[in-house]
């Protein structure tokens, strides 16, 4: 099983301090100190060099949080209706631009409380068997390969996702990746605690969460590549020196467009299709997903 080495070592966020640029700061730092592995090193790896890929359609068909939410429900974390309602949020969130019931605040703080008191080996292990049912089968093969090329070339290669470390670290073992960066929540002696440490790994929060690791890592940023279909990875993006468009949006294909980056598509007319609710269900947030499960289900008081 992939070791899941963050166990509440960052300090906690004061519950007073709402800056963004802040949260985003603790967050990236909290991920960066979470992304250990025992993956095997290269033989004559790259040190100074290294490849950062996005998770949702750009690693993997459609969102990783929906597909962690689905298998979680299944388990009975909470119910089918919880997820049908909060795609359909969502769906009004996307199509008429405001977020209505789904505050972000309440998703950011609600985020985990799902988990809270759980012990954190319990949800690793359903990680584990819900990337097997959901998820294995949903990789992109091209853009597996890509992250292939960096490993054959020496270079090491991390997820950076806003989906939980525990599982993006699992998706990272899964293909023979060096680790992940993903969202930390707060754990006390082995349990979660239901809190975030910063905030989610989403925006802004990717880039100080890879600009940390590189710190740590001794990667030199102006020759490290970063793969993402969005422009919200802008920041992340931005950051290194090579930026690929991967199954891109169209506000991210004309930003490559205009400068210079280079664009993958893997998709097909069929697998986006298969692919479109779990992406406007729970994309629509990068992540938030199930603190809006939780803030729906708290507003309907809907049992789990």
């Amino acid at each position: 099983m992939v070791r899941v080495p963050f166990r509440g070592r960052a300090a906690r966020m004061p519950a007073e301090v709402d800056d963004h640029e802040t949260r985003a700061l603790v967050a990236g730092e909290a991920s960066a100190a979470a992304a250990e592995t025992d993956v095997p090193e290269a033989p004559a790896p790259d040190r100074t060099a290294a490849a950062f890929f996005d998770v949702d359609n750009t690693m993997m068909m459609g969102a990783s949080i929906f597909w962690f939410a689905r298998g979680l429900a299944a388990r009975k974390y909470f119910t089918g209706r919880d997820v049908a309602s909060f795609v359909w949020q969502q769906f009004k969130f996307r199509v008429a631009g405001t977020e209505g019931a789904v505050d972000m605040h309440t998703v950011r703080d609600n985020a985990l409380a799902f988990v809270a008191g759980r012990p954190v080996e319990e949800i690793v292990q359903a990680s584990e068997e819900i990337y097997g049912e959901l998820m294995a089968d949903r990789i992109w093969s091209g853009t597996r390969l890509l992250a292939q090329q960096h490993l054959d070339a020496g270079q090491r290669v991390w997820l950076v996702t806003a989906t939980p470390v525990e599982l993006a670290s699992i998706i990272a073992h899964r293909l023979g990746l060096t680790g992940a960066l993903g969202t930390v929540a707060e754990v006390v002696d082995g349990k979660f605690t239901g809190r975030l440490v910063g905030e989610m790994m989403h925006g802004e929060a990717k880039a100080q969460a890879v600009r940390a690791l590189a710190e740590r890592e001794g990667l030199d940023l102006s020759r490290c590549t970063a793969y993402s279909d969005s422009t919200n990875d802008m920041p992340m993006l931005s950051l290194v020196g090579t930026a690929v468009a991967v199954n891109p949006d169209s506000e991210l294909k004309a930003v490559a467009r205009s400068r210079g980056w280079a664009v993958k598509d893997f998709r097909t007319g069929r697998k986006a299709a298969k692919i479109g609710v779990p992406t406007v269900g729970a994309a629509a947030l990068s992540g938030g997903v199930v603190g809006g499960l939780v803030a729906l289900r708290r507003r309907n008081r809907w049992p789990f």
